[in-house]
């Protein structure tokens, strides 16, 4: 499995309730502890390295030396500093996109006078090509008056309501807005090596460990400080595995979900003997099936992609290149001192 495997995942809500529909008696009786097991699934994330999480990419903008991280930073990959860039409307100076939004429709003042010409929602209403004040006895009718029967093909409004009001089947009012976002574009021209301070959150091959720059940032206490006061920084980081709310994740994979699911198993019929229950043949079963299933489970993850193989093939060539062969290069034929000498002739 490669870093860039696209792998799915789930909550941990939904794992356990897979290992509870297998121990539904358990269930039943609430001998089940969700809370628990949540450190073991962390366990297990843990334990099955970092190919499963996240590889995600974010824009950093320091100020005052220091930028905080996201919340699911787990492990800094390699960052740079971004400089000189232009910007724009869009992509490629069109429009980024729009949305329709339907929300409540509410009208301000609540009560209109007819006859003074208030305004609603900020706009001048009932007024007329005439310039007359409608509803008023001696003037023109209201046209197209806020129906009180509900008529979801015909929308209502007239010019002081647009007509994009529409009334559903209990009585409520909404209005319909398209909203188009300007989708402003920053093109950075010029990225400069950051150099890193060794951290444990730090990958051991980062290339910012290695850089000698002017620029130096360290990470400490969930933030990221710099030498330089303000920029922006471009971070691609190993994520924590959890969902936007917090939830915890666990990878959705054929071959591992058996892993996880047993790993649960085990725990539970552990707690349950613990207290006493009597639960030794169920454990006899679950023990070897769970260390088949955590043996597949390395062994997938663990095992190179083609590219990876390939990589491990080349730098294994140019070592022992550099071990047998580099020392006969003075004496090579191709060597530019011995071409010159056999083109000579006598004549």
């Amino acid at each position: 499995m490669d870093f860039n495997y696209t792998l799915k995942y789930r909550t941990f809500d939904q794992l356990l309730e897979d290992v509870t529909i297998d121990f539904n008696t358990f269930a039943l009786e609430n001998m089940i502890e969700p809370q628990t097991l949540i450190k073991l699934a962390r366990k297990l994330n843990y334990e099955l390295g970092l190919r499963i999480n996240q590889t995600k990419e974010v824009l950093l903008e320091v100020c005052h030396n220091k930028v905080k991280l996201p919340d699911d930073f787990y492990v800094w990959n390699y960052g740079m500093i971004c400089r000189d860039h232009t910007e724009s409307v869009g992509y490629g100076g069109m429009q980024g996109g729009t949305n329709i939004q339907e929300i409540p429709y509410r009208e301000f003042p609540a009560t209109v006078d007819q006859c003074v010409a208030p305004t609603v929602n900020c706009r001048r209403c009932n007024s007329n090509p005439c310039n007359h004040t409608a509803a008023c006895e001696s003037h023109v009718s209201i046209v197209n008056p806020i129906p009180t029967a509900y008529d979801p093909n015909n929308p209502y409004g007239d010019t002081c309501i647009a007509p994009r009001v529409f009334m559903n089947c209990i009585g409520d009012k909404y209005e319909i807005i398209q909203v188009i976002n300007p989708g402003l574009t920053r093109t950075y021209r010029t990225l400069v090596p950051l150099r890193m301070k060794a951290s444990q959150n730090i990958e051991c091959g980062c290339p910012n460990l290695y850089m000698n720059t002017d620029s130096e940032g360290w990470l400490k206490d969930g933030f990221l400080f710099t030498t330089f006061e303000t920029g922006t920084v471009y971070l691609n980081y190993q994520g924590e595995l959890q969902d936007d709310t917090g939830n915890l994740l666990v990878p959705d994979h054929a071959l591992l979900n058996e892993y996880y699911e047993y790993a649960l198993k085990k725990r539970i019929i552990e707690n349950l003997a613990m207290n006493g229950e009597d639960v030794a043949q169920r454990l006899q079963i679950i023990v070897p099936a769970h260390r088949e299933a955590r043996n597949l489970a390395l062994s997938l993850v663990n095992t190179p992609n083609f590219k990876e193989m390939e990589k491990l093939w080349w730098t294994n060539r140019r070592a022992q290149y550099a071990k047998y062969y580099d020392m006969f290069k003075s004496y090579s034929p191709n060597n530019a001192y011995y071409r010159r000498t056999v083109s000579n002739r006598i004549v």
